[in-house]
């Protein structure tokens, strides 16, 4: 019995440890965020889709940015008066406007569906990017907070007879652990104001 209880007390202390990161990484944001919790993930393995606890009586909008203590995880798709659904950026079918941090080149990076992975396609050869280098939204678009870890650059595969690179980057979160994220709201509210378009 005691030992049951040490194994559950050290999973809530796990848990409040990344709350607490959570947290610390809101202050920087420099806008309102709201904790969400995930309720239930897609059952399709090559989707990947969250349940949230929030929706539209939270504040909760379509397009708003999913951001984790380390960097960005998806985007909100899909919202229900109390819950909503979120994709994931190692989604197949989601992409995001990224930039090198240390040199500025921007990209595109893509969903693979593999939770671990995620691409950059048609990078010329010669552009500045290196193993190890950082990925951050670049703001391009306005969904995203610009400056807000994506991923870090894992590999970088010459495309046979083009001059153009491939590069391989890791989601700087742990997409598969955790119960929390955040909901970047003012992202959210400049996406529906015509004036910022």
């Amino acid at each position: 019995m005691l030992r049951g209880q040490a194994q559950r007390l050290a999973a809530v202390l796990a848990e409040n440890s990344r709350y607490r990161d959570m947290l610390k990484s809101a202050g920087s944001l420099e806008r309102e965020v709201m904790v969400a919790e995930i309720i239930a993930v897609t059952a399709d393995a090559s989707r990947h889709i969250l349940l949230l606890d929030k929706g539209s009586r939270h504040g909760v909008v379509e397009g708003q940015p999913l951001l984790g203590a380390e960097g960005l995880i998806g985007q909100v798709i899909l919202v229900g008066e109390s819950t909503s659904r979120a994709i994931m950026i190692t989604d197949s079918t989601h992409a995001v406007p990224v930039q090198v941090l240390r040199s500025g080149v921007r990209g595109l990076a893509e969903g693979t569906g593999e939770i671990d992975n995620l691409m950059v396609r048609h990078i010329a050869a010669t552009t500045d990017i290196v193993e190890g280098d950082v990925l951050v939204t670049s703001g391009l678009g306005g969904l995203f907070p610009p400056g807000y870890p994506v991923a870090e650059v894992v590999s970088i595969e010459d495309e046979q007879g083009s001059a153009f690179s491939t590069v391989l980057s890791r989601p700087m979160v742990d997409l598969d652990r955790g119960r929390h994220v955040m909901l970047a709201l003012e992202a959210a509210r400049k996406i529906d104001d015509p004036g910022a378009r």
